[in-house]
């Protein structure tokens, strides 16, 4: 059974003495369980493998690319190249995540059978397509394949839209680069025990945003290989690319920027403790880390983390 646990770093890491600290991120914080350090109790984490993070300027604005798609549509392939296309042609500044849902969720589209053996959707792909169809007033997402880019309004109220645009509204981000949020990640990975520990810094830029903001960690299957519809026929051996598998908190919409994980510098810091599902691990899986507006949807930066 994974544990996921939610952690904050405060004073307390400076203890050197005891040989077993029970909790030392102060009363009220969830520390859990370090039985996935491998190398000693909490107090030997924080003092040995607890990352320090470097200054961040960085004033570029990344794009979140959401493919929502399914292994029995045809004309989905098509599209996941497309957006292959658009990361390939911004190194670095565009993050790919493909969604198996449709806009009630999971559909006919996605759903396994005999030859289909693959299974894609999870209880956060079937979150995010009713959230942004059914849910969502007004939506334009009609079925797949569909998308959004950062999640923002493409200017008829719904960040959704069709592949035939996805190019030119990362390219409008990209270049307009309105940067709001500044975010950073390290990470210690334990192969023996599976245990992840992230640790993320969130600084915003922008201090006009006034809804709540919300950090996301995904766990991200790199590839895998399972049939596809494609173009009215059957591929066998079609590659899918950039899985949604896992949300490392458990949680679909992620955790709030609030007083609890601000320091006295203006950043927040977020922190987690995962085991990586068994499936998983990190020649063969990645994270994508975002930080969105709660009201709005629009994603402010995401960055694509190796473990």
């Amino acid at each position: 059974m994974k544990k996921i646990f939610l952690f904050v770093a405060v004073a307390a890491f400076l203890i050197a003495s005891c040989d077993k600290v029970e909790n030392p991120y102060g009363p009220g914080i969830s520390q859990g369980s370090y039985d996935l350090y491998p190398d000693g109790d909490s107090a030997h984490y924080a003092q040995n493998a607890w990352p320090t993070f470097a200054p961040n300027t960085s004033d570029e604005r990344n794009v979140l690319l959401e493919d929502y798609t399914g292994h029995k549509c045809t004309f989905c392939p098509a599209a996941a190249t497309e957006a292959e296309n658009i990361k390939a042609a911004n190194a670095g500044r565009v993050v790919v995540m493909g969604i198996h849902a449709g806009p009630n969720g999971t559909e006919n589209l996605q759903m396994e059978d005999a030859f289909y053996f693959g299974v894609f959707y999870n209880y956060i792909s079937d979150a995010l397509g009713q959230y942004f169809g059914v849910n969502w007033p007004g939506s334009n997402f009609a079925g797949n394949p569909y998308g959004a880019i950062s999640r923002k309004d493409n200017g008829n109220g719904t960040p959704m839209e069709g592949p035939q645009t996805w190019a030119n509204s990362v390219s409008d981000i990209i270049s307009t680069n309105d940067n709001k949020v500044r975010l950073q990640a390290m990470s210690n990975y334990y192969p023996s025990t599976k245990g992840l520990f992230l640790h993320t810094e969130v600084e915003v830029v922008d201090q006009t945003l006034t809804n709540e903001l919300r950090i996301v960690a995904y766990l991200i299957e790199d590839e895998f290989v399972a049939p596809q519809l494609n173009n009215g026929i059957v591929d066998t051996f079609y590659t899918h690319h950039d899985i949604l598998r896992e949300s490392l908190d458990g949680t679909v919409w992620g955790q709030p920027l609030d007083a609890e994980h601000l320091d006295a510098n203006g950043k927040y810091y977020f922190n987690y403790i995962y085991e990586v599902p068994a499936d998983y691990d990190n020649t063969s899986s990645h994270l994508v880390i975002f930080v969105r507006d709660a009201v709005t949807e629009e994603v402010y930066q995401v960055i694509k983390h190796e473990f």
